[in-house]
């Protein structure tokens, strides 16, 4: 019995905007600041390597002054909204009824509500009484691959079912109009908000790439290094600019004896679905990976024309490699950092 991938969809909000035509939005809201920082964050705006966002209120929204109640209103509206089109599209596409889900995973960190977003589905899509529900919240960017991994282990111990991940995010919600710290200005250069659904089965005649294994790796005594920070104003993001250096020195053992574990290298794997972080994660991994004769073009691709979404994003990369013309026995690796800080993992095989 295996367990397969057999569908990703995406799912976009209403407002978007190209970076250029927020850069005045920037410039307007710095306006008081040293010129020289200013010229100084408008440069990481211009280098994040992202040229489109998407968000769940318009820019001029996001750089309007209001109550975090106010913002987590919207982003529970906004939520519901996405993740109930992203199920219904992965549903339909697959040609599965909702009330043949066994198990949900709904993921988010960037709001807050309860009940989660899954006991909302569950009543929207009608799913059926004894679905298994899950919600997965804390984990920042890794938990779209967490997800995969809590849907997985399901599956393994259960044959002939079927579950649903889906990841919802909004860091726009969490901006902070008056932060002026390197990390708030960062997070505001590279994310944007998305949804993302992948469907998987322990179905005999499932179809989709196979997961090979799994498994997480936790880095000690760097709790410090991302997340959110609760004040009245939000949730307020930690980002350590040693991220990609702390990568970097772990990287060996994150890859190496993972796939060890599971008969292959990564010589061996032809496909890098790993998740775009940011311009300086991205260039990090791109040459790590760089160095072992491999490529990272569609995480660098994906974090372009979307920016980083969060949990969503690794996802987003995952889409693009279910669409692509994969040869049979290829194998692929999933990778992507998150608060704790973490590293989660996943191998798959066509």
């Amino acid at each position: 019995m295996s367990v397969k991938i057999a569908k990703v969809e995406k799912e976009l909000p209403e407002y978007s905007r190209e970076t250029r035509d927020v850069l005045p939005l920037v410039e307007d809201w710095l306006a008081d600041q040293d010129e020289r920082f200013r010229r100084k964050i408008l440069k990481i705006f211009e280098g994040a390597g992202v040229d489109k966002r998407y968000s769940i209120m318009s820019p001029e929204d996001v750089f309007t002054a209001t109550s975090f109640e106010d913002k987590n209103n919207i982003y529970v509206r906004e939520v519901k909204k996405l993740g109930g089109n992203v199920l219904k599209k992965a549903l339909d596409n697959s040609g599965w009824e909702p009330n043949s889900l066994d198990y949900i995973i709904t993921v988010s960190c960037t709001g807050i509500m309860i009940p989660s977003l899954d006991a909302y589905l569950i009543n929207e899509l009608n799913l059926k009484r004894d679905i298994t529900r899950l919600p997965v919240t804390e984990m920042g960017c890794a938990a779209g691959i967490s997800g995969m991994i809590y849907a997985y282990n399901f599956l393994k111990a259960n044959p002939g079912k079927r579950a649903a991940v889906i990841a919802v995010e909004s860091p726009t919600a969490t901006f902070q109009l008056d932060d002026f710290s390197m990390a708030n200005m960062v997070s505001a250069a590279i994310f944007g908000d998305g949804a993302a659904c992948v469907l998987l089965s322990s179905e005999e005649n499932a179809v989709g790439p196979a997961i090979v294994g799994e498994e997480m790796y936790h880095f000690f005594d760097a709790t410090h290094m991302m997340g959110f920070d609760l004040k009245n104003t939000g949730l307020q993001m930690i980002l350590d600019p040693a991220v990609p250096e702390t990568i970097s020195s772990h990287f060996p053992e994150i890859i190496h004896p993972f796939l060890e574990k599971y008969g292959t290298s990564i010589d061996k794997v032809d496909h890098l679905i790993f998740h775009p972080g940011g311009r300086k994660i991205v260039q990090t991994v791109s040459d790590l990976f760089g160095n072992l004769g491999k490529n990272i073009d569609d995480t660098r691709e994906t974090l372009r024309l979307y920016g980083n979404m969060s949990s969503a994003t690794v996802l987003y990369v995952l889409e693009r490699f279910l669409n692509k013309n994969i040869k049979r026995g290829e194998k692929g690796i999933m990778l992507s950092f998150g608060p704790g800080f973490s590293a989660q993992r996943i191998l798959i095989e066509w």
